[in-house]
């Protein structure tokens, strides 16, 4: 360039320039994200993936999301989700429980969020943890509907869900009975 300055555009840098303008424009909202399993749970956010509606395939196995086209899974069902996802505040999930588990259509879109993540391991927190190829992710909200044979059973539950986000890269990790949800909205 003639100004001597050289302008690099990665797609690291695009983001932050999209997140900046995400957090200081429109009402001053936080971008928010609803992944939504439960029926008639309706919530009008910024986005919604309802998984009522539209499933999530399973994971191929195919390692294209790494090595091919990195960031980006083969299926390209996704791909609405994953930029929302990446570049929302916060992530609300409305999680019905199976079994005493999460669903195997939530596990599902768990596994299938692995293109937001390096397949590089860092060590540095003492535990195996993908290398984040962002450098943000949502604050989760973690709200679930479904009952538990044992305290333990939920105990296992809630811990089982903190250890998945905390592994997502997410700082601020709620997780509650879904009810908590519904009184919190009423209060506002």
């Amino acid at each position: 360039m003639e100004s001597g300055i050289d302008l690099w555009v990665t797609p690291r840098f695009i983001l932050k320039l999209f997140n900046k303008k995400c957090l200081t424009l429109g009402s001053g909202e936080m971008k928010t994200v609803v992944i939504n399993e439960c029926e008639n749970r309706i919530v009008t956010k910024n986005y919604t993936l309802n998984l009522t509606r539209v499933p999530a395939k399973s994971c191929y196995g195919c390692w294209t999301c790494w090595l091919k086209t990195p960031g980006r899974c083969v299926y390209k069902d996704l791909d609405g989700f994953y930029h929302e996802y990446i570049t929302a505040d916060r992530a609300i999930y409305f999680a019905k429980v199976t079994k005493g588990f999460v669903s195997s259509n939530l596990k599902t879109l768990f596994d299938r969020m692995l293109p937001l993540y390096m397949p590089h391991i860092s060590v540095k927190t003492d535990e195996c943890m993908h290398v984040p190829r962002y450098d943000r992710y949502p604050d989760i909200e973690f709200y679930y509907e479904g009952s538990f044979e044992t305290e333990q059973g939920r105990e296992i539950f809630e811990a089982y869900n903190r250890r998945v986000f905390y592994q997502f890269h997410s700082k601020n990790i709620v997780i509650k009975p879904i009810e908590q949800y519904w009184e919190k909205e009423e209060v506002q």
